[in-house]
């Protein structure tokens, strides 16, 4: 890996960590979704960085893949996650942490847990380790813990980072496995999930999440138009709708429906706890290269 990509994951990652403690004293109870997104927007480029995603703001049994739009009125409550995307050059930081917003900390021991599998997996991360050894630490540490009580949401893994592709093509799962891939030369994200439920997902409803998809063409004007800018903007990352209407274009939601119907566009789906149960979610960024472990955002 080149001394200049480092460079560029290192300063993502600084970005990242000072966006995470924004977060923690930003957000407030009963406070629009909006607000924090737009104002965590506002800070990662006031802060010198580009967006490798929208943040998404997944409450209670959602797990990832929710972002507000303009016009959303969703008010945070229970178990937030901030899932926050900061990129140099193209070069990735991806972290998350979790929040809880009860008045009586109800989610408190989930959060806890959930920090101590990240933790301990940090401290095994180096040169050489085997990718297994990811699902080991999480598998001991659960059991350790109370495997009765939480479950780790098995089909959401880490993955590899690449410039400008935030999943590169190396799972890393948080359970037990036989994956013998050796970590070297490599940036990658580790982000186990918890939650009380059965530990597995669905899909729900588009959370506002969209990627291109394929070069197709359009023959609507104000779609093409939308089109020129997102593959010049975002190319191979991620968008959302509030990005694209601070740039004034309006008729969004027909727009972006259109694309997607068109199968240019793709919108991610929520992915929501099979079981309805409250998830929560801390993620950290690591690069391994010449002979040396980085946890850019820790």
């Amino acid at each position: 890996m080149e001394k200049s990509e480092i460079d560029s994951y290192k300063k993502a990652g600084a970005i990242a960590k000072q966006i995470k403690t924004f977060t923690k004293d930003l957000i407030k109870p009963k406070m629009k979704l909006l607000d924090i997104a737009e104002a965590i927007d506002s800070k990662i480029l006031e802060l010198g960085g580009e967006f490798a995603f929208p943040v998404n703001l997944s409450m209670n049994e959602i797990a990832a893949h929710y972002t507000p739009a303009s016009g959303d009125e969703t008010l945070a409550e229970g178990i937030l996650k901030v899932d926050v995307g900061v990129a140099i050059d193209g070069f990735i930081a991806d972290t998350a942490l979790s929040i809880d917003l009860t008045e009586n900390k109800e989610f408190k021991e989930m959060i806890e847990l959930n920090q101590k599998l990240l933790e301990n997996i940090s401290k095994i991360i180096k040169v050489g380790m085997e990718v297994q050894n990811v699902g080991e630490s999480c598998q001991k540490t659960l059991e350790e813990w109370d495997k009765e009580k939480f479950s780790i949401i098995k089909s959401l893994s880490g993955h590899s980072l690449a410039q400008n592709t935030i999943h590169a093509g190396l799972t890393i799962s948080n359970y037990k496995n036989t994956n013998k891939k050796v970590l070297d030369e490599i940036a990658f994200a580790i982000e186990p999930f918890v939650t009380t439920g059965v530990g597995d997902i669905y899909e729900g409803e588009p959370g506002g999440i969209y990627i291109l998809k394929n070069d197709g063409q359009t023959r609507d004007r104000d779609a093409r138009k939308v089109l020129e800018f997102v593959r010049e903007e975002y190319g191979t990352r991620p968008f959302c709708a509030r990005w694209l209407a601070k740039e004034g274009f309006d008729k969004l939601k027909f727009v972006l429906k259109i694309l997607v119907k068109q199968g240019i566009l793709y919108e991610y789906p929520m992915l929501i706890e099979k079981s309805r149960k409250p998830v929560s979610q801390f993620e950290n960024t690591f690069v391994l290269a010449n002979g040396e472990v980085v946890c850019t955002t820790g």
